[in-house]
């Protein structure tokens, strides 16, 4: 029994699903059972067959008069297709196969005629695709040599036809014939500029995926990594790229493996294509019965590929489910976090390694009292949560040799009853527990080390300046905070699959709010750079031993200005930090200095509501502001693109103007 592209879908994530693609303009009604038959015989879980046949060319009405009856009454939708139209002449198997279009269409023809029939005829197949209820629909790459408008316009305009059937955009990732004149570097792109410009005029559609062809001389990676921003639903790979080893089986070269089990994770089917189509009948006794039993080995070798990839990092096991997914960033000055958020966090060994290793430096240089002063290092950890950070301390202070006194402050008063039992079970005297905002905090004694883990992705998202500026009167002249500074991080970002998901909301607010996101389909169109930094203790701003007058010194913006490689599209900005936690010992969500295994903070994405186009060589200029008033801090940004010889050929609208759609609360 076939397998339907539904079925295949739910099916395990160690599945990958392989078709078959004959040449088209061998494939008939009278072979295609047999094809079928041939293509499961094989190992394959689907075969590509055109939907009509050459026949069905006669609806162009070539050397008719222009009032022909026949002509006029096919245009009316009086006629229903001939059997002889047809290779998917029943139900037969739908769910096993994958429908193309007749080749002879023509969108873009500079015959009226020829544009208009070819717009009537993919109607008619591609509701007779529906009506058969096939698993998807192949659409063909326009010839190069012709404009992409009326085929955009067709295209955009049958989608709905297909209410259940996906539809892919058939895309070489090299355009030979656009590529001849191209730099190196930027071969390829021209193929992505066309799928791109289709795509615009489709908008959002999620039907509309590509069925990405790799050729024998690939992109660079640089080129590349834009389509894993883009909705890649198929790959096809062509017999002939495929090399032959010392035993006599298809193999990629390394840089096509490259290539393929980077798109694995996305869950991509697979399509192998073929240039003639295989023996279909054979003889008892010839000698090709032998192999006609056997899988196909390029299946086979795709399935080995797939069975020999690594398998996830403990960054992919923690970001299952959450890759790609929209999540509004915490608001822990207004919300008390749930037991579930703290032991999400709780999990994650590389942050409070390096949070104990911080700790630890800090007591080491801490000077050795003399004179008979207290040995004694008074530690105090704010937003204790449920204790993790009390934890790190104490085992600190036991491999610096140091002895400590130790503050645990909390305002959620759900944390507070675990760190209640904590001190109750563990802790004992070495821990003081206290219930209160550290703002607001009297304490008995100040702190020589102030230890806290308010990070947001952004760095500051999660009100970490103004906690600490409110907490900082704790700390001695001379006291050390941990983290010492951090630094927001911004890069311009593509990603089709996060703006649309924005989209569905068709709500502005929603363009002008920030989410934490676990990227997967982005691509960034350069890389991070800082924007701006917070230092603590700041000493500078706040009078010693006081709380701050205003929160205007913790006012921030930035205007950072990349250069974009290759052409692309801007959906929005990605955010990132890097913190030194005490000298030399970071946490970093950054790409270029990422803390190896840490999974306690993805990225931030701030979306801009129209997308940009960025050509190759452009600048794009982020403007970002921190700003605040007395009940809230909030972000606006705003994007635009500059060439050179013409200065800035588009900008978007400023986002969250006075933090009209989303802020961080400060009570």
């Amino acid at each position: 029994m076939a397998i339907s592209f539904q079925q295949s879908a739910a099916m395990s994530l160690e599945s990958v699903q392989i078709g078959f693609m004959p040449p088209a303009d061998q494939v008939s009604a009278d072979n295609l059972q047999q094809l079928v038959v041939y293509v499961q015989s094989k190992g394959f879980d689907y075969v590509v067959s055109p939907i009509n046949s050459p026949g069905y060319r006669r609806v162009l009405f070539e050397g008719e008069e222009p009032q022909s009856p026949a002509m006029m009454a096919w245009r009316a939708g009086l006629e229903a297709f001939k059997p002889e139209d047809l290779v998917l002449r029943t139900a037969d198997h739908s769910d096993f196969i994958v429908g193309t279009l007749s080749q002879w269409q023509d969108f873009d023809s500079q015959d009226a005629k020829v544009r208009l029939h070819s717009e009537l005829a993919l109607r008619q197949q591609l509701n007779w695709a529906s009506h058969l209820g096939l698993g998807g629909v192949m659409l063909p790459y326009p010839p190069s040599s012709q404009s992409l408008s009326n085929y955009g316009r067709v295209m955009t305009g049958s989608l709905s036809i297909l209410p259940y059937t996906t539809c892919w955009l058939r895309v070489p990732c090299m355009d030979e014939d656009l590529e001849k004149n191209v730099a190196e570097e930027l071969q390829g792109m021209k193929s992505w500029e066309r799928w791109n410009s289709l795509r615009n005029m489709a908008g959002s559609e999620s039907k509309l995926g590509v069925a990405l062809e790799l050729s024998g001389a690939l992109p660079t990676d640089q080129v590349l990594d834009r389509w894993f921003a883009e909705p890649v639903k198929v790959i096809i790979l062509p017999e002939d790229i495929f090399l032959t080893n010392n035993k006599g089986y298809p193999v990629l070269s390394k840089r096509h493996q490259h290539i393929v089990r980077k798109f694995f994770k996305f869950k991509p089917y697979f399509m192998v294509s073929s240039s003639t189509i295989p023996k279909l009948t054979l003889d008892e006794f010839s000698e090709d019965t032998l192999e006609h039993s056997l899988a196909s080995p390029h299946a086979d070798y795709i399935r080995y590929l797939h069975r020999t990839q690594e398998g996830p990092d403990v960054i992919d096991q923690f970001a299952t489910g959450y890759q790609d997914y929209l999540q509004a960033p915490l608001q822990p000055l207004q919300d008390n976090l749930e037991s579930s958020t703290y032991e999400t966090f709780e999990k994650d060994p590389i942050k409070y390694q390096q949070y104990e290793l911080a700790v630890e430096r800090a007591l080491r240089d801490r000077p050795v009292p003399t004179n008979g002063e207290p040995d004694v290092t008074v530690i105090m950890v704010v937003g204790a949560g449920r204790g993790p950070l009390v934890n790190c301390s104490l085992r600190a202070a036991e491999k610096a040799g140091r002895n400590v006194r130790v503050y645990a402050v909390e305002k959620n008063p759900n944390a507070f009853v675990t760190i209640q039992n904590m001190k109750a079970l563990y802790w004992g005297d070495r821990v003081n527990i206290v219930f209160s905002d550290m703002r607001t905090w009297k304490a008995p004694e100040q702190a020589d080390i102030l230890v806290s883990e308010l990070l947001g992705s952004f760095g500051d998202n999660e009100l970490s300046p103004e906690c600490l500026d409110g907490a900082q009167k704790v700390l001695k002249p001379d006291g050390i905070s941990i983290p010492a500074n951090y630094t927001a991080f911004v890069a311009p970002m593509s990603s089709n699959k996060l703006h649309a998901d924005v989209s569905t909301f068709k709500d502005l607010a929603k363009f002008e709010t920030s989410y934490v996101v676990m990227f997967k389909a982005v691509s960034l169109l350069a890389q991070p750079k800082p924007i701006w930094v917070f230092e603590h203790p700041n000493r500078v701003d706040i009078p010693l031993n006081q709380d701050p007058l205003s929160n205007h010194h913790n006012v921030r913006s930035g205007s950072i200005e990349f250069t974009s490689e290759t052409s692309g599209m801007i959906h929005g900005v990605a955010g990132y930090f890097e913190s030194v936690l005490y000298k030399d010992v970071l946490l970093s969500i950054n790409p270029a200095t990422h803390s190896p295994g840490m999974f306690s903070w993805f990225p931030i994405y701030f979306p801009v509501k129209t997308p940009l186009y960025v050509p190759a060589g452009a600048q794009v200029v982020l403007d970002f502001w921190r700003l605040t008033d007395t009940r809230k801090v909030w972000y606006e940004w705003r994007v635009s693109c500059k060439v050179e010889s013409l200065g800035v050929i588009q900008s978007s609208a400023l986002h969250n103007v006075g933090g009209r759609s989303s802020s961080i609360g400060l009570y």
